[in-house]
């Protein structure tokens, strides 16, 4: 007898999901992270996405239009719309080869002009912010800590979002919500955001779009009647459901039309929920063993390999960096194939080269697999196999 996702793969219908996904499991097990994460500062508000605390944490400063925001030559564009949104200018930072701000190329006028820093663990690897946070008091620069890929565990001697002014988190990359972001403090009081509700419909949409995602992906067994109803309504009320979520669909929208236009809307009140209802241990436990998976069975040497290819004990992570001699050709057949991975090869126009950048060739070669707690034995056993095949043959992935 075949699982769901053996079939999955035979079939080639439904790629490997791309998010975390809702599953009667995602309530068992222990409720307590054993991890530091940002939603335990002592300061916290919720918005509808990661971007959206950033442009607060932006607003709270309350910087002079057009000052400049020091923000990495790597990115997402989602981390550099909100600074534009916000009315300040992005100016671009080189990074080590461990993703940290390479601070001695800052030029020293910039560093004087700068209003904020936006500084991530990128893939979740966080690492100490001392030298950071030592630069900024330096300069009087304010640190907005982005944990979009960090929401849980330690970065080096502080737990994750307590180095910055502010933090900013993206719940729908850690937990099966519809949309949220966070933004916290560890030393700073959170005035209300003056946040809109939603209306009833988005409300009743919200959790529709969970049932929908779940049900996709073969998850929530048993409410298959409930699922296909709510969705008949959706379609009724709505038109025809897409496959995404809003959030799963604005990180798959082309690379400069990151929405900004609901910043200030309240996040739905299914992600409210949810946040408090799941349990935590297991999306530790099995992010962290994903990532190891992946890393022990995907070191191909100079053709491919993991750009981190061990876990600190307190590391929660997002996602994989492989490092791929020839992703222009393996990228594309991974995605068609249905494997769970993305790239930042769209930078923010006009992003510079810098020489001293040890991630200038990262938007060519890295790769981002995903490891959520969505993606089973089965799932991840399925993707080595298909990356090894399309690395190493450079043949159809599908075969």
């Amino acid at each position: 007898m075949h699982t769901d996702a053996q079939r999955r793969r035979t079939d080639r219908m439904i790629s490997l999901p791309r998010r975390p996904i809702l599953d009667w499991s995602s309530f068992l097990g222990g409720r307590s992270a054993g991890l530091p994460s940002v939603a335990d500062l002592p300061y916290r508000r919720m918005t509808t996405s990661g971007r959206a605390a950033i442009f607060h944490a932006l607003r709270l400063a309350r910087l002079a239009p057009g000052t400049p925001v020091l923000v990495p030559t790597y990115h997402c564009p989602t981390m550099i719309a909100p600074v534009v949104a916000a009315g300040l200018r992005p100016v671009f930072y080189a990074l080590e080869c461990t993703g940290l701000p390479a601070l001695d190329s800052i030029d020293a006028a910039l560093a004087r002009q700068a209003g904020a820093i936006l500084v991530p663990h990128l893939f979740g690897i966080a690492r100490s912010l001392a030298k950071v946070r030592q630069w900024c008091d330096g300069t009087d620069t304010l640190l907005i800590e982005d944990c979009a890929h960090a929401f849980y565990g330690m970065a080096g001697e502080r737990p994750v979002g307590h180095w910055g002014d502010y933090a900013t988190a993206s719940l729908t990359k850690f937990l099966p919500v519809p949309e949220g972001g966070l933004l916290a403090s560890a030393c700073r009081p959170l005035p209300r955001l003056g946040l809109r509700a939603q209306a009833p419909l988005a409300q009743l949409k919200g959790l529709v779009d969970v049932l929908h995602l779940a049900a996709d992906h073969g998850r929530l067994k048993g409410l298959g009647t409930l699922v296909h109803t709510a969705l008949r309504w959706r379609r009724r009320a709505t038109g025809p459901a897409t496959d995404m979520p809003p959030a799963a669909q604005d990180s798959a929208a082309p690379a400069f039309a990151a929405d900004m236009g609901r910043h200030n809307e309240a996040p739905l009140w299914v992600s409210r929920a949810l946040q408090g209802a799941l349990a935590q241990e297991p999306i530790i436990q099995a992010r962290r063993a994903n990532y190891l998976a992946l890393a022990r069975a995907l070191d191909l040497g100079a053709a491919a390999k993991p750009l981190f290819p061990t876990l600190d004990a307190a590391t929660v992570p997002y996602a994989m960096p492989f490092w791929v001699q020839d992703a222009q050709r393996v990228y594309p057949q991974l995605r068609a194939a249905g494997v769970a991975v993305f790239r930042w090869d769209r930078l923010w126009p006009d992003t510079p080269s810098i020489a001293a950048d040890h991630a200038r060739t990262w938007p060519r070669h890295l790769l981002q697999v995903l490891c959520h707690q969505a993606l089973h034995p089965e799932d991840m056993a399925w993707t080595i196999a298909t990356i090894r095949r399309c690395v190493e043959a450079g043949g159809n992935a599908y075969s």
